[in-house]
């Protein structure tokens, strides 16, 4: 990574690869002053690098953004972020707070992950989720092409990978019951059944909680 960084854009949201470095942008209506978190290991209890936004270079409305040069795909990263305390107007800025990136396309820290460290004051940083640079224009989409189906004639079945592969009963083999890998195994079934597209419910990271959702 150059010490030397450049003021970025303020779209699209989210770590953005280029040739000659990462473009990383977060909104925040209300923030004061915000700081870009370099890390090497997903646990790590100090961030490696720390990138300060200058609201006069580094912000656009209400959208912080900055240029890193040499950060590639791979780079973990996460954000603190300063602004006002007042509950009482929906603020509860935390300065010593580690905060992963909405717009994170990938998700590291799962393991170590603590839900009370990070609702609790104080610096979360060994335990707190974080973001992955990755770059989207290197994957191979091996010839694949838009099917171009009609609205007209367009089947829309909504569903829970979880729920449609994981039981027995769905036919899937044992060992991807519950995966995406199990529900390509259903593809000619929902062919049979009419269906030309699939809307999968989640299918981001979140924080599970089992005793909510024992399923």
């Amino acid at each position: 990574m150059s010490s030397k960084t450049l003021p970025g854009h303020s779209f699209p949201l989210g770590a953005t690869v280029y040739p000659d470095g990462t473009n990383f942008c977060i909104y925040s209506k209300n923030a004061t002053a915000i700081e870009l978190l370099l890390f090497d290991s997903p646990n790590s209890e100090k961030p490696t690098s720390i990138v300060p936004l200058n609201p006069k270079q580094n912000k656009t409305h209400f959208y912080w953004h900055v240029f890193v040069p040499g950060i590639e795909a791979g780079q973990i990263y996460a954000y603190r972020v300063s602004g006002p305390f007042a509950p009482e107007m929906g603020h509860r800025f935390d300065d010593r707070k580690v905060l992963l990136d909405p717009y994170a396309l990938t998700v590291v820290g799962q393991d170590n992950h603590s839900r009370e460290a990070a609702i609790a004051p104080g610096d979360n940083c060994a335990l707190a989720l974080k973001g992955v640079v990755v770059d989207t224009s290197s994957y191979d989409w091996e010839d694949d092409t838009p099917l171009r189906i009609p609205y007209s004639q367009t089947v829309i079945y909504e569903m829970h990978v979880g729920g449609f592969t994981r039981h027995p009963n769905s036919g899937v083999s044992p060992e991807k019951r519950g995966t995406f890998a199990g529900l390509i195994e259903k593809i000619p079934y929902l062919q049979e059944l009419g269906v030309t597209a699939v809307e999968l419910l989640p299918v981001h990271e979140y924080d599970r909680q089992d005793a909510i959702e024992p399923l």
